[in-house]
């Protein structure tokens, strides 16, 4: 998977946008975030069948099990490939950190700081270095 080359930009646009959202489960939510990131990077959906087929998390995880993965990071683990560490990471790039609920949260790398969800709307930054792991984009 190739970022095109006006990712960056792209990129920026979608956070913009993104930042007026309030999460709404299956619609936007961190792993639809993060797969619409690299959707606007790449032109690769890997949300495609998953979005807008549950309306709860815990919807969203029955349907994680069906498919075989224990949890949505399966699935990233699956999709991206090998996980890497927060010093490897560079913009773009997706990540994990702590949730609030203690389950990952997954977030677009800008820079020094990942850009999540906030759990009262919006997107919010999270510095690069409490990164759980993450995975390369392109």
């Amino acid at each position: 998977m190739e970022r095109w080359h006006d990712w960056q930009s792209r990129l920026t646009d979608y956070l913009l946008a993104a930042g007026r959202q309030q999460i709404e489960p299956g619609r936007f939510d961190c792993m639809l975030f993060a797969a619409g990131a690299v959707r606007v990077m790449t032109g690769t959906d890997l949300a495609a069948d998953f979005r807008g087929r549950y309306t709860t998390l815990a919807g969203g995880l029955r349907i994680l099990k069906r498919r075989g993965y224990a949890d949505h990071v399966a699935l990233i683990d699956d999709l991206l490939g090998e996980r890497v560490g927060w010093m490897a990471l560079r913009s773009g790039d997706i990540a994990a950190v702590p949730g609030y609920d203690g389950t990952p949260a997954i977030g677009v790398v800008t820079g020094d700081l990942i850009r999540c969800l906030a759990a009262d709307g919006g997107v919010g930054p999270v510095a690069l270095d409490a990164a759980l792991y993450g995975w390369r984009i392109g």
